[in-house]
């Protein structure tokens, strides 16, 4: 399936309807549940942001990067940090360039007052010149700027919201009721088409009230083993059904242990990868302990399960050799 184009960015048929949103993103290997697809024609069509929460890797914002090369949008992208600030996030002026205009001004200002008459007359005559160092064109975007300023629609990601602090989320609410821009010296730049604004949080701290009022909110957690198996199937193209049905299974009774940080499904793709460069065609407990820090990044979890890995491993193929769960792996997406 092709990816949904339109020429009209304020209504791509490709966010027409729900079931359009679950096509489009499958078209570029995002398998979309009912609730983020319904999220997704929401935002479009109600304009309000999506803000979405969950555990680290399971997708969001691989969402919104798919949004964007589904409808042929540009993506924006604005990663949060402590301290992060309007000079990164919305604009700066080009300092640079003002101290050399300001030089060429210097050099110049005898040509330019040499014919006023006394101090105020040139001191008028230079006042003139002060709007020019801030203009427009000594403006540099940022994000969340050049989102506003795509005059063919855009796909506006704020990633990791929860890393910044409160006070930047006062900054985005203008941004995010509006889709506008206040800058003292120019005033008002309003969005020549509303982003599709996606915000990711991982949960670590509490976001305001504000905030949460203006997003709508969708949480993604971690997959079942169906729709799992249909994004390995998506992502992994030639993965042997029986061994797809094999390390869904596992994967799925790791997440149930007692770990500090389960797999998510970025881990389950990495996972299924290496499985399919090894020429695996079923797990056993070798293959499994050979490659268990692609599914576990932190020691303390592996040698929390490392004692058990030839039992989960009996598991998950006992699991998988279930009558239905290998006609389930089969399900088309």
């Amino acid at each position: 399936m092709s990816a949904a184009v339109s020429n009209d960015p304020l209504h791509p048929p490709g966010l027409a309807s729900i079931d359009a949103v679950s096509a489009t993103l499958a078209s570029v290997g995002y398998i979309a549940t009912r609730p983020i697809a319904t999220a997704v024609y929401l935002a479009q069509h109600l304009r309000k942001p999506v803000l979405i929460e969950g555990p680290a890797g399971v997708g969001k914002t691989e969402l919104a990067v798919s949004i964007a090369k589904s409808l042929q949008h540009a993506l924006i992208r604005l990663q949060c940090y402590e301290g992060l600030d309007d000079s990164r996030a919305l604009y700066e002026w080009k300092y640079g360039k003002q101290l050399l205009y300001t030089q060429i001004l210097k050099e110049k200002i005898g040509q330019l007052i040499g014919d006023t008459d006394g101090l105020q007359g040139a001191m008028g005559k230079l006042a003139s010149f002060q709007d020019l160092f801030f203009s427009r064109d000594f403006l540099q975007p940022r994000p969340l700027l050049q989102a506003m300023e795509q005059d063919g629609g855009s796909v506006l990601l704020i990633d990791e919201i929860d890393k910044s602090e409160e006070s930047f989320e006062a900054l985005l609410l203008e941004v995010l009721a509006d889709y506008q821009v206040t800058i003292p010296e120019i005033g008002t730049i309003q969005a020549h088409v509303p982003p599709l604004v996606i915000l990711t949080s991982n949960n670590t701290r509490e976001l305001g009230d504000a905030l949460k009022r203006r997003c709508l909110h969708l949480h993604i957690g971690y997959p079942d083993a169906v729709l799992e198996q249909r994004v390995l199937r998506a992502r992994v193209p030639g993965l042997p059904e029986t061994l797809l049905t094999q390390l869904v299974a596992f994967i799925q009774l790791l997440r149930l242990q007692n770990i500090r940080k389960p797999p998510s499904m970025a881990e389950s793709v990495d996972w299924a990868r290496t499985l399919l460069l090894l020429h695996a065609d079923a797990l056993d407990e070798a293959l499994v302990r050979d490659t268990l820090n692609v599914l576990l990044k932190r020691e303390t979890d592996i040698a929390e399960v490392a004692p058990n890995l030839g039992q989960l491993t009996q598991s998950a193929l006992q699991v998988a050799n279930q009558p239905g769960v290998a006609a389930t792996s089969r399900t088309p997406a």
